[in-house]
């Protein structure tokens, strides 16, 4: 049993907890709203029940009233006539009806009473209804003011969670460019260095430097040949003359 107990426990809790999450303030406060005036109704409909009573008691005295004065016509009827047992008849009525009537007077006075009491309470509560109403709406005003703040402050949240998250992708982007960059850029030295075969040659660097080679000894051999040529040239001519002169000669 005392599993059980604890079980139960638990469960209403737990069952009061979500109810406390859904439950919306202004809802509530409309319905209790709702149930007073249902109250204030009830009462009001007392009243005017209590007032129609009064009124039949009312209606009724008038009765006996009209009653009493109609026998009282009767017994001097009666004593004109020389009828007195006629007349101690009709006496003796309307004192039955004086007896009716004292009843009735203290009943209309007792519902008088009961009547004012329920008109005093049903101003009461109008009262206290009208007050509630005027708190209500000012309470559901102030709840839906700091509803609309709540959210505004989860939005805010929101977005700076978000911009923090954007601040770290847009660094982590800015690392990636400046780390392709500079991934380019010693790229682009080590070929310029020849430290990189380039893949578009079918030449590696070795062979590079060989044709390199080959090419300055090509043009050491043209230029030896050239020398070899201009110092032929000059023993041709005749000793001490120069180019200049020989031609000034053959002119003469």
């Amino acid at each position: 049993m005392g599993i059980m107990k604890r079980a139960q426990s638990i469960f209403q809790a737990k069952a009061n907890d979500r109810l406390n999450k859904m439950e919306d303030p202004r809802q509530t406060l409309d319905l209790s709203y709702e149930q007073q005036l249902e109250n204030l109704t009830k009462v009001k409909r007392a009243v005017a029940d209590v007032a129609t009573a009064r009124k039949r008691v009312e209606i009724q005295a008038e009765q006996l009233k009209s009653q009493g004065d109609k026998l009282g016509d009767q017994a001097k009827a009666a004593l004109a006539q020389g009828n007195e047992p006629l007349a101690r008849e009709a006496l003796t009525r309307r004192e039955a009806l004086t007896s009716q009537l004292k009843d009735l007077d203290a009943q209309h006075e007792s519902i008088a009473e009961q009547q004012q009491k329920l008109e005093d309470t049903a101003a009461k509560l109008q009262h206290e209804v009208e007050a509630f109403r005027t708190k209500k709406e000012t309470i559901k005003a102030t709840y839906t003011a700091a509803e609309a703040s709540a959210h505004v402050n989860e939005a805010i949240s929101g977005i700076s969670t978000s911009m923090g998250d954007a601040g770290a992708a847009m660094q982590r982007a800015q690392d990636k460019v400046a780390e392709m960059q500079a991934r380019s850029g010693a790229l682009d030295e080590l070929l310029a260095s020849g430290a990189l075969t380039d893949l578009t040659t079918n030449n590696d660097d070795i062979q590079a430097q060989l044709d390199k080679a080959s090419s300055s000894g090509d043009i050491d051999a043209q230029l030896a040949a050239l020398k070899s040529q201009v110092a032929s040239s000059a023993g041709e001519l005749p000793s001490g003359t120069s180019p200049d002169a020989s031609s000034t000669n053959e002119g003469n």
